[in-house]
């Protein structure tokens, strides 16, 4: 959070929807989801400040993190004001019927104007990184014996679904669901068939962007945790 004598002006945090249960923001590309050691700004903090000042709410402020996007991937962030509507949302998301889109710029011409990849995946925690295959069984082709099986039954089915809008003669502009949630899917199924997000030089990009991705988590669709009812909420292309 800035210091109360600094003349940075904080980011801005569009809010998309908002009632007594759900909170739904813009998250900024470049900004945390959620406070880590780094001590950088973040939108879980930035919002419970934005509902203990809105509302006037003394001390600590309820705010339920149910998802969370990439650092630098900016769009749609749903939140939970109560701690029932917490459980509820949670359990959408690892039941997967919740529904995600999103707006990625990938470099050169993709080869099927509609296609569906499906890839395993293996997220490496130390370097913060996936390594997406071809099948299951190619995760084991370089690991030591012994260690074969555990590293195939980790390797998670990795599922998105993507139609190309435009290209422009270089870039491809796709418009992604997925079916499945993996750390880093998007990047690294793109990447590993040729195709990196614009800016992520994690994944192969050739070209840098400041750490930004050409990635934008563009609609979520949830049921309501009280109502029932099914909202769609949606950011804008430049998030």
């Amino acid at each position: 959070m800035p210091t109360p004598h600094s003349n940075k002006k904080p980011i801005s945090i569009p809010v998309i929807f908002e009632d007594n249960h759900v909170l739904a923001v813009c998250k900024p590309a470049g900004m945390l989801s959620q406070g880590d050691a780094s001590g950088d700004e973040n939108v879980l903090d930035r919002m419970k400040e934005y509902i203990r000042r809105k509302y006037k709410k003394p001390g600590n402020v309820f705010l339920g993190l149910v998802h969370r996007l990439d650092r630098n991937v900016g769009g749609v962030m749903l939140l939970a004001r109560t701690s029932k509507a917490a459980a509820r949302l949670s359990v959408q998301f690892h039941d997967r019927t919740i529904r995600k889109s999103y707006l990625a710029r990938v470099e050169g011409k993709m080869p099927e104007s509609h296609d569906v990849l499906t890839h395993y995946v293996l997220k490496d925690p130390e370097e913060n990184k996936t390594t997406v295959f071809d099948a299951a069984a190619d995760a084991t082709s370089d690991a030591r014996p012994g260690i074969a099986a555990t590293i195939s039954s980790a390797a998670k089915r990795a599922t998105l679904e993507y139609k190309l809008m435009h290209f422009d003669g270089r870039d491809s502009l796709l418009d992604i669901s997925l079916s499945s949630g993996r750390s880093h899917q998007i990047r690294a199924q793109l990447a590993h068939i040729g195709h990196p997000i614009i800016g992520d030089t994690k994944y192969g990009s050739k070209v840098a962007k400041g750490g930004r991705l050409e990635l934008v988590a563009r609609t979520l669709t949830f049921q309501h945790p009280t109502t029932k009812e099914m909202i769609q909420v949606e950011c804008g292309e430049d998030r």
